[in-house]
């Protein structure tokens, strides 16, 4: 049988481990190499290939190779705290910077438990624990789960539409992950964890260098944000997604949305408030792709009006440079996410002169012909107009220059998702912010799937260059995630990606979703009329009221 990787080929007489294969033919890198993508699949180094195939090697610099490197790593992890706090139960919380925030849930750790389960952690590695992977049926999952007092991964399996998992077992834990992994322990050497009470921050290896651990970034305004949000997701009784199930199975899901959406509008009025008492000019909303910006920007006009003020809302789009000035990528492709692609001199320009009372020529820029057209309005504001600037640069500091901070209200707007498949397992937000985009691609855009997966990686880089680094800059965070959508966009999507086809290289993204889509029920068509026209659900899914045409 013919056997490829990375278009290097090889002829096998007998059945081969994919491990087998990456020594004969990347024998340089080897223990770089976490896995294999083969026309859908991704191929663990222990399968055995049993006939010919291509393969593309995954690595940690590839999003699934540092996937696969985070699941084993997660697994050393709880064989770690079984160990150190036998009986202690582990909460995979959300993302931090480049780490994962954990907690067990019913002891708050101080610096020194921290360093045993670090300690620990690396003897585990060290000692190069095979992880054996099984097959069992839906009956022994559940039923083992019950008696780890894991009820919520126990009643979350209960819902998957398969009758076998894929078990892994290691030093007497056995797990479920919802993905690859690596053969043994030894190979995860690269962590760090950091405490953080009442938890700790696991680092991931560094994506420029992952021989070493990445630095931890203190996000502290993040952190508060998921942390509130966690406490309202336990307030609503709903932390997994088993809990949203049997939200959608007892028929509770229409006093769900309303709780959801009513926490939404409290937490946008409470940030009007702030604006008002502190006499801000001009506000800027940022955050990355699929967060909600347009939506929240209006509802935030709403509640300023409520509160005496008459807002004007200012697009940072307008301020696009024609395309043939745009800065270039490496591929010679215009590079859009820069900030360099705005007019940023004429930007301030415009904003100094408006706060000041002026008259003020303002730019339009036609996404037809790719121009901007310098003086195509003007605008006058006064006192009791803030200005609302949405737009992915707005807590960039080079925009704030010149400018008194005291009239400037910064706020940075995500999808910081807390709904988790289980304890181990979260759902990230970069899964669920791409999946908002899918849909309103394909609905308002006439975009397919496959076209907005093909450009994710692309908007990825821009948001870990452009906005990311400047988010703990905020006055305020608001979280844009409804504990409620994902059964919502199921409905919209799950037919779709199903359709992209298992050889095409972006198949990876599209099964992610699938597979986080697989655990939930699809909420009832009849309950989207029970979503107000306000949301910012809304912005994704369609019946939007608040703008005739749908904008960005």
């Amino acid at each position: 049988m013919l056997i490829s990787l990375n278009g290097i080929q090889k002829e096998y007489l007998h059945p081969v481990t994919v491990a087998q294969v990456v020594r004969d033919l990347l024998p340089d890198m080897h223990r770089q190499v976490l896995g294999c993508f083969c026309n859908g699949p991704v191929l663990e180094l222990n399968h055995m290939l049993q006939s010919g195939c291509a393969m593309q090697a995954l690595t940690y610099q590839d999003e699934e190779g540092r996937r696969i490197y985070e699941r084993t790593l997660r697994f050393v992890l709880l064989m770690a705290v079984k160990r150190c706090f036998p009986g202690e139960q582990v909460r995979i919380e959300h993302s931090i910077g480049s780490g994962i925030y954990i907690i067990l849930k019913e002891q708050r750790l101080y610096p020194n438990d921290v360093l045993t389960i670090e300690d620990t952690m690396r003897d585990i590695v060290k000692e190069d624990l095979p992880l054996v992977k099984s097959r069992w049926s839906r009956e022994e999952a559940i039923d083992y789960f019950k008696r780890q007092e894991d009820d919520e991964k126990a009643r979350l399996l209960s819902y998957r539409p398969y009758d076998f998992f894929n078990i892994y077992q290691c030093g007497g834990l056995a797990e479920y992950f919802y993905g690859a992994m690596l053969p043994s322990t030894g190979w995860v050497p690269v962590f760090a964890l950091h405490p953080k009470t009442p938890g700790f921050v696991m680092l991931l290896p560094s994506k420029e260098d992952d021989s070493k651990p990445a630095a931890f970034v203190s996000q502290p305004k993040q952190m508060a944000t998921f942390a509130q949000s966690n406490y309202w997701c336990r307030v609503l009784d709903c932390t997994d997604a088993a809990d949203l199930n049997d939200l959608i199975k007892q028929d509770r899901l229409r006093d769900f949305i309303r709780v959801n959406e009513a926490l939404h509008d409290k937490s946008i009025a409470e940030i009007a408030a702030d604006i008002v008492d502190r006499g801000s000019r001009a506000i800027f909303i940022s955050g990355p792709s699929s967060s909600g910006k347009t939506t929240f920007a209006n509802r935030l006009s709403i509640h300023l009006r409520v509160n005496g003020l008459r807002p004007v809302l200012i697009s940072m789009d307008d301020f696009y440079r024609n395309r043939s000035d745009l800065p270039v990528e490496e591929d010679g492709q215009p590079d859009l996410e820069s900030l360099y692609a705005l007019d940023v001199p004429l930007f301030q320009q415009c904003l100094a002169s408006l706060i000041s009372g002026q008259e003020t020529p303002m730019p339009r820029f036609d996404f037809t012909t790719q121009k901007q057209t310098r003086g195509a309005y003007t605008m006058h504001i006064e006192h009791a107009q803030p200005l609302i600037i949405e737009g992915i640069h707005g807590l960039n500091p080079m925009l704030h220059e010149g400018f008194d901070p005291r009239i400037l209200f910064k706020i940075y707007i995500s999808e910081l998702t807390c709904l988790n498949l289980d304890n181990h397992n979260r759902i990230r937000t970069t899964d669920a912010r791409l999946l908002r985009r899918i849909v309103r691609d394909y609905q308002f855009r006439n975009t397919t799937p496959l076209e907005t997966l093909a450009m994710w990686d692309k908007v990825r880089r821009g948001e870990e260059k452009w906005i990311f680094p400047y988010q703990e800059n905020a006055d305020m965070m608001f979280n844009s995630a409804l504990h409620y959508e994902l059964p919502i966009l199921k409905r919209l999507s799950f037919d779709m990606l199903r359709t992209i086809p298992r050889d095409n290289m972006h198949y990876l993204k599209s099964n992610r979703i699938v597979k986080i889509l697989n655990y939930l029920l699809e909420a009832p068509e009849d309950i989207l009329s029970e979503i107000p026209p306000l949301s910012i659900l809304r912005e994704f899914i369609g019946g939007n009221t608040l703008y005739s045409d749908h904008v960005k």
